[in-house]
């Protein structure tokens, strides 16, 4: 009975999975491009569903295989009895035989006519008996095939379990790491907060009211005229210098051209006939100008050395007096320094990416020279 049901769910596993392997190959490869912790649960719940499914129609299996089995007991039941019945007649007709009747030859034709239908009825039991046993061999094999994929699908579940576990052991290092972060960043803006603070003790401490109100009242106005007449002004200055700037290129790209056709191989050649004219007398001057600098700098090292002997001592007392003054100063101005930088980065910008053009044309021109 054990082996007509392992056969059973072999056979209802293999139809399982042969649905499945049709419909759903390409929902459980892994998504790669998408996101890995959402594609891994979607794989989960995937996997989750179809093993439901799996136990579900397992049930109805193991409910129709529990029929077959009660239907095989009542064939193996009434072939018993017709068997029995069979025996019976047997021996009734043995009974016959013996006693010698006149109706023995009615009830031997009757009984073989009964025996003859009781075999064919026996015939057709054993062939539907082996087709039975064929169905449930076949789904013992089926059974086993299911169970592989089963135990491949459980592996695959374990694997995706695991490496959602690192995922989230992940995140959760990652939470930790911008939990201190930010813990790290709000210690930063207190200590800001405390150095902003002392900068302005610092400030008030060291300028007078009086000028410190002015000096607030006169950054407002500069910052008032800068941003409605100063900063439309560089604006349009940097517009102005753009379009002379195409203008320019426009205009002088004929002459780039017979430059860099005409000038500059008469430049090189002209160059290299002074560099082998005049390199003796280059290298002569070489030699005289190194002479004369070793010469001088022995007459002048005495006299550099004395004079930075009589004036350290005045040196290091104008930096007591005046590093204090230097310090606060630079306190002092540091935001205003800052908010000046922030204010013309876009301008310096434009500035540097010009000057680069101009450097690189500059130098390949003077490559080519």
């Amino acid at each position: 009975m054990a082996l007509l049901k392992l056969l059973l769910y072999s056979f209802l596993f293999l139809q399982i999975f042969s649905t499945i392997s049709s419909n759903g190959v390409a929902d459980s490869e892994p998504i790669v491009d998408s996101d890995a912790d959402s594609s891994i649960r979607l794989q989960l719940d995937q996997l989750n569903s179809k093993i439901s499914l799996l136990e579900s129609r397992i049930d109805d299996s193991t409910r129709e295989l529990r029929t077959k089995d009660e239907r095989i007991k009542e064939l193996e039941n009434t072939v018993d009895l017709k068997l029995a019945k069979l025996a019976s007649l047997q021996s009734e007709l043995q009974l016959f035989q013996e006693k010698g009747s006149l109706n023995a030859k009615e009830l031997v034709a009757k009984a073989n006519v009964r025996a003859t239908e009781l075999e064919r009825q026996i015939d057709a039991l054993r062939r539907e008996t082996e087709a039975q046993n064929k169905k449930k061999n076949i789904l013992e094999i089926s059974t086993n095939e299911a169970e592989e994929k089963i135990q491949k699908l459980n592996l695959k579940l374990e694997s995706l379990q695991r490496i959602n576990e690192e995922q989230n052991a992940r995140i959760h290092k990652t939470k930790r790491a911008l939990q201190v972060a930010e813990e790290e960043m709000m210690k930063a803006k207190l200590e800001a907060s405390s150095v902003s603070e002392q900068l302005e003790q610092v400030k008030e401490g060291w300028l007078p009211p009086w000028l410190a109100v002015h000096l607030v009242h006169f950054r407002s106005i500069v910052m008032t005229y800068w941003n409605e007449h100063g900063r439309p002004a560089l604006d349009l200055t940097l517009k102005k210098a753009l379009e002379t700037k195409s203008e320019v290129v426009k205009m002088a790209k004929p002459h780039i051209h017979s430059f860099k056709t005409v000038w500059i191989p008469a430049m090189k050649e002209r160059s290299v006939e002074f560099a082998r004219d005049a390199g003796p007398h280059i290298q002569r001057l070489k030699t005289k100008s190194i002479h004369l600098y070793h010469e001088s700098k022995k007459f002048m090292e005495p006299h550099i050395v004395n004079a930075q002997e009589v004036i350290q001592p005045y040196v290091k007392e104008v930096r007591k007096v005046a590093d204090p003054y230097v310090d606060q100063v630079s306190l002092v101005m540091k935001p205003h320094i800052d908010k000046a930088r922030i204010l013309s980065q876009p301008y310096t910008k434009k500035v540097h990416r010009h000057y680069r053009k101009v450097k690189k044309t500059v130098s390949l021109y003077h490559h080519q020279a």
